[in-house]
């Protein structure tokens, strides 16, 4: 009897704990979904790559844990109906209970966000969907299992199979609509080399500004920058190389881009130092394709001795 309590403890918390993992992060993928379906003018861009990645993470997990919790559910509704009511112990029967009090707790703590959202200035339509996504999966896991604390799904097999059916369907539902408001993988993995690459020419930029300092010229090619010891960063492989090229005003430096810059992302230009070696040092901002970055060197800055 004892092997049986431990047996259906063990699969009655696996159930409980799938179930918790997958209404949070359907409500983070929920969540991630109606901000990207509904730009606020008022957000910075940090704000739509935040919630593209809430939205990546909120489909792995469901993927996951949400087939989980229905074959564990299974699995315990089974044993309880070919042994009868007796099945369901006092232990097991203690963890619906702290289920519904916990799924209580996070239906009003999640409203209390939201309407928190809503009060610093959140759109309408947003707020009023968040809620909706609230109620409708957190008050669907509390009613399942305030019916299943009273015995009810033990008789009633076929309708807790209806139920799990429309679960599975709300669930399906937004894992596709969640797909197609992210950028594919294929994407996501360009615009990583994209920021790379951004990086390489930011280096590359600090080693030709030392390299100024030390001799007073320009490097006359990036190779210049070689002898030095320093190691001089190359294109990621399937890119095409860096360039460089002295200007009249400085240097101009190259790469491919797939992706043009966003506005406000880390690559926006933060301001312009007139008495700076290189004047426009912080301005990132690019096309896709082939793009150069103009710099201007300030000639009029006194030399500094070799």
């Amino acid at each position: 009897m004892e092997n049986h309590t431990a047996k259906h403890f063990v699969l009655q918390l696996g159930s409980l704990v799938s179930l918790y993992l997958s209404i949070s992060f359907l409500l983070v993928l929920l969540f991630g979904v109606i901000t990207l379906s509904f730009p606020d003018p008022a957000e910075g861009y940090y704000i739509a790559e935040s919630a593209a990645s809430s939205v990546r993470l909120g489909i792995a997990m469901v993927i996951v844990f949400f087939p989980t919790y229905l074959i564990l559910t299974r699995i315990v509704n089974k044993i309880r109906r070919s042994e009868g009511t007796t099945a369901y112990l006092g232990l097991t029967k203690w963890l619906i209970y702290l289920s519904l009090l916990i799924g209580g707790i996070v239906l009003l703590g999640d409203l209390v966000a939201v309407i928190m959202a809503f009060l610093e200035g959140e759109l309408t339509q947003r707020f009023l969907l968040k809620a909706f996504a609230v109620l409708l999966v957190v008050g669907a896991a509390f009613h399942y299992y305030l019916l299943d604390a009273k015995g009810y799904w033990l008789t009633r097999e076929d309708k807790s199979i209806f139920y799990a059916i429309g679960m599975s369907l709300v669930v399906i539902v937004s894992i596709i609509y969640g797909f197609t408001s992210i950028d594919t993988p294929t994407s996501v993995r360009e615009q990583k080399l994209d920021q790379a690459q951004l990086f390489d020419l930011q280096d590359i930029q600090y080693q030709i500004e030392d390299y100024i300092v030390r001799t007073n010229t320009l490097p006359e090619k990036l190779s210049d920058l070689e002898k030095t010891g320093i190691g001089l960063s190359s294109a990621p492989e399937g890119r095409e190389a860096y360039s460089y090229e002295k200007t009249e005003q400085g240097f101009r430096l190259c790469a491919t881009f797939a992706k043009a810059s966003e506005p406000g992302d880390f690559s926006s230009p933060m301001f312009v130092d007139e008495t700076a070696l290189i004047k426009n040092n912080s301005n990132w901002t690019h096309g896709a394709g082939r793009y150069c970055f103009e710099r201007v060197v300030n000639l009029e800055r006194p030399a500094l001795p070799k």
